[in-house]
């Protein structure tokens, strides 16, 4: 595929495990503004991982508010003196670089690295193996040095990932606020069997389709399409809202002749110009795939799974699920 990405440089992302969790204390938590255990997430997927596995038993609050794009995120000085009063703090490292600042300045008790917990890949140089060999090569010599050696970030869009960071989650939670552990653990485990019947529908519903290959604004979805067998072609790459080039429109327009696309999907939190640009001078049809970085009035649910189940339809029907 000829998509660029925002993604993780190799050298941001730390090892595997709990040991990435930093906690100077196991006493339970009373550092907080409230008398809960106090989580500082910052996106929506990180303030629904909070919320879930944290139930009653912590206060939660996000950096990225609803209907703010969460990798151009800037930090108020409420914000930063929020994060640095908290009990923890939930974030992906290297996904929004303000962030990583100012948790790095931050004397928080427990800082849990979503990236740390499940295995990010390095997407930078996929190919669809319809690209033309002259375009890809220059894609390739233009963004090698800088891609090559970078991991995707959205995990939170495939549920077996997002499962395994979960897990981890709930472990940092219940190592930080012992008097609740047994809580924790039980909504942990609450979450990811939801996770794993998420991930059956999924395998499910796309086992059987017309054509693997879609069509989006944003390559987001790299990790999903893996999963279930397949191929993602993001029209603006790194940049939603850039406008393609003539030569990506042709390109796109006789992928789509070939693998039988039928829908172009763009996004809630950036501008569908770009979708509907291609989706015209190609003669096929626009639709929703959220990548999940925010719920909005806009969003099709009022929660991950309502948005995933909402995705979940939209592919069958663009894929001609049988």
């Amino acid at each position: 595929m000829n998509v660029r990405r925002r993604l993780i440089p190799t050298a941001a992302v730390t090892a595997l495990g709990l040991a990435a969790l930093t906690a100077c204390s196991s006493d339970s938590a009373d550092a907080g503004n409230t008398d809960k255990f106090d989580v500082v997430a910052s996106f929506y997927p990180m303030q629904f991982l909070a919320e879930q596995i944290g139930g009653d038993h912590v206060d939660v609050t996000t950096l990225t508010e609803p209907g703010q794009e969460p990798h151009d995120l800037e930090l108020s000085t409420k914000q930063t003196a929020e994060l640095q009063e908290s009990d923890a703090v939930l974030y992906l490292k290297g996904l929004q670089p303000a962030v990583d600042e100012a948790v790095g300045q931050a004397d928080v008790r427990t800082k849990i690295d979503a990236a740390s917990l499940t295995e990010l890949e390095d997407h930078g140089s996929v190919e669809h193996e319809h690209a033309g060999e002259e375009h890809a090569e220059e894609h390739s010599a233009e963004h090698s040095e800088e891609e090559e050696h970078a991991l995707d970030p959205h995990v939170w869009l495939d549920p077996v990932k997002y499962a395994e960071i979960a897990k981890g989650v709930g472990a940092a939670f219940e190592k930080a606020d012992p008097d609740h552990a047994a809580d924790y653990k039980k909504n942990t485990d609450a979450l990811v069997g939801k996770l794993n019947e998420l991930n059956t529908r999924f395998e499910d519903g796309l086992k059987n389709t017309k054509t693997k290959v879609f069509f989006t604004n944003h390559a987001a979805f790299t990790y999903l399409a893996e999963r279930y067998g397949l191929t993602q072609e993001a029209i603006s790459g790194l940049d939603p809202e850039s406008e393609p080039s003539p030569a990506r429109i042709k390109e796109l327009q006789e992928e789509a002749k070939a693998d039988g696309v039928t829908t172009v999907f763009y996004e809630t939190l950036v501008s569908d110009k770009t979708a509907k640009t291609l989706a015209k001078d190609a003669g096929l049809k626009t639709d929703v795939l959220d990548p999940l970085e925010g719920i909005t009035d806009k969003s099709e649910g009022d929660d991950y799974f309502q948005v995933m189940e909402s995705n979940l339809g939209a592919l069958k029907t663009a894929l001609g699920a049988k």
